[in-house]
């Protein structure tokens, strides 16, 4: 159409008005024919616009980036960089920054995080010595908390030597190796390095070298606390010992404040009386004393009170089961006697050398023993006599 027509005009004759009319008239032209006079012209520039209108975004960062004097422009390249398809294209773009525009890569930077691959971007600026550079963009991604970016950061900050920020990176971010920069920092030529490295130490259980760090540095309240938070008594006691070898009586004192639960009594007399310090450890050994006492008393008084409670208990007697209570099924066994009174079932034979009770009749169809006749008691008295006469 006319409109394209005119572009392309534009595009030989009348360079300056090309990128005002495609401005005003890009949806009426032929877009691929224009774009293919804008090339044979060299109107980088103006390709880059007829790209980006074209939705060809791959083409229009690779025109910036081989012709960024004419074609790049920061806004236009930030939002055309984010809707491009190839990746391979962000990463480009970083090396482009850092040739040409440097101190605006953390932009760039900041602008693809969504999209980048953070452990080949660390891996990348690391190759190539750069990564102080992309200090804020490592910053900004750090709380994903990836090992690659936590290692780097804080490479950076040791080569930096901002121990403050050493030190709130790794308590706030731990995926990282924790062994191998305590090892890189127990050999640092700084004394705050050294002390986070007897921290790192300390994280990782590995108390005995967390220790020995701190007396080589002389690090007396570390060490205690270190000491205290091992829950080890022979770590406590030989920490005790070393502050004797170097006369440090005052230390000695507030360690044993530091460990108290966790010092023998007997081991810091001992230490005391060959020192000659029982000053310093008088406050100690009061207390122990008096923790001993509280514990004789208190078993003593629960003593008192188990006797008490015992004396207090009435006497139970067994008392014998009654027959009525026993349950239905039990029988007298052989040779029992039944009770006064009581007359045995009808039928049933006295067990063998059984006498009835006195006053009871044999059942109905029951023979007199030992030849008893009818009528008559045992012992021979008729029946219905009492001992003073008839009834």
């Amino acid at each position: 159409g006319m409109f394209t027509e005119l572009a392309i005009l534009y595009s030989k004759y009348k360079t300056s008005k090309m990128r005002e009319h495609l401005e005003l008239f890009w949806s009426r032209v032929n877009i691929p024919k224009v774009l293919r006079a804008a090339e044979q012209a060299h109107l980088w520039s103006e390709l880059v616009f007829l790209y980006d209108k074209y939705e060809e975004y791959d083409n229009a960062i690779t025109t910036m980036m081989q012709h960024p004097v004419d074609a790049w422009r920061e806004a236009q390249f930030k939002d055309i960089i984010t809707k491009v398809a190839n990746i391979e294209l962000y990463y480009k773009a970083l090396s482009f920054y850092l040739e040409i525009k440097p101190m605006l890569l953390n932009d760039l930077l900041l602008v693809l995080v969504p999209r980048l691959d953070h452990n080949r971007t660390i891996s990348y600026f690391t190759k190539r010595n750069h990564l102080h550079l992309v200090k804020p963009y490592m910053r900004a991604v750090q709380s994903l908390n990836s090992k690659a970016i936590n290692e780097a950061l804080n490479q950076v900050l040791i080569e930096e030597e901002d121990y403050q920020s050493l030190r709130a990176s790794i308590d706030a971010y731990d995926n990282f190796d924790n062994i191998n920069l305590a090892q890189q920092l127990e050999r640092h030529e700084l004394i705050e390095f050294r002390r986070i490295s007897a921290y790192l130490y300390r994280g990782n259980n590995r108390w005995q070298q967390a220790t020995d760090l701190c007396k080589r540095d002389h690090l007396y309240k570390d060490a205690m606390q270190y000491a205290s938070d091992s829950r080890n008594t022979e770590i406590a006691e030989a920490l005790l010992a070393w502050f004797l070898e170097i006369n440090r009586h005052d230390c000695f004192a507030a360690c044993l404040y530091a460990c108290y639960d966790l010092l023998r009594p007997d081991v810091i007399l001992e230490l005391a009386w060959r020192n000659n310090i029982m000053d310093f450890a008088m406050p100690f050994l009061v207390q122990v004393i008096r923790e001993y006492i509280g514990r004789v008393e208190r078993l003593e008084t629960k003593g008192e009170e188990a006797e008490n409670e015992k004396q207090e208990q009435p006497m139970m007697m067994n008392e014998p089961q009654l027959m009525l209570t026993a349950g239905p099924g039990i029988i007298p066994g052989a040779g029992m006697m039944p009770a006064a009174g009581m007359m045995p079932a009808a039928g049933m034979m006295p067990a063998a050398g059984m006498m009835p009770a006195a006053g009871m009749m044999p059942a109905a169809g029951m023979a007199p023993m030992g030849g008893m006749q009818p009528n008559m008691m045992p012992g021979g008295a008729p029946a219905g006599f009492q001992q003073g006469g008839y009834m």
